[in-house]
């Protein structure tokens, strides 16, 4: 068994945890937003340690390849950060219907720095509202009206990240590859 201290000493992707200057405690919110970025990070990490083929590798599961998983994973979460920035969620699911054949044939070095810098535009934008607890109407072609805050919206962010991170890891599981740990627990403990 492990101990947390070769834990702690493994775990450190590029993806590195912000935090928000709307006043001295880090909201509950932004301190799941800084998981969700690391464990993108580790999930990613662990995909440039196998064979390349594995990133496109189409396999029988809930999607095709584990690259279309983290190019839905991505458009998500750009599709919220636009919500977030003001756009309808119709201009939202537009722009990113927009990328999504450029995000889903991206190399897994450019899926990493796509993230990255998504990472870094939804920071500046969470720093600079005053307000995150602030409610947006959300206009759902498929649901209807929702009110709701930018809060619960990067908690959704990070709640969609961490479903699909566990389907690529059981894809992993069946090319015959094992995942990686990528809870919250581990997260604080990388800390």
């Amino acid at each position: 068994m492990e101990n947390s201290s070769q834990i702690r000493s493994e775990v450190k992707p590029e993806f590195q945890p912000f935090h928000i200057s709307v006043s001295e405690e880090t909201h509950p919110a932004i301190k799941m937003y800084d998981y969700h970025v690391w464990a993108n990070g580790v999930i990613m990490d662990r995909l440039k340690e196998l064979p390349q083929d594995i990133y496109q590798k189409e396999i029988q599961s809930g999607f095709s390849s584990v690259s279309k998983v983290l190019s839905h994973i991505y458009a998500v979460d750009y599709a919220w950060f636009d919500i977030c920035s003001g756009k309808s969620m119709k201009e939202a699911m537009a722009s990113t219907n927009q990328r999504r054949e450029q995000v889903e044939a991206a190399s897994m070095e450019e899926m990493k720095r796509e993230f990255l810098d998504l990472s870094e535009k939804l920071k500046a934008l969470l720093n600079s509202h005053e307000d995150i607890e602030k409610l947006i109407v959300v206009d759902n072609p498929y649901a209807g009206l929702l009110k709701t805050s930018i809060s619960e919206s990067v908690l959704h962010v990070v709640t969609h990240g961490s479903y699909h991170r566990g389907n690529i890891a059981t894809m992993l599981r069946q090319m015959g590859h094992t995942s990686v740990m990528q809870d919250f627990g581990l997260y604080l403990y990388s800390k």
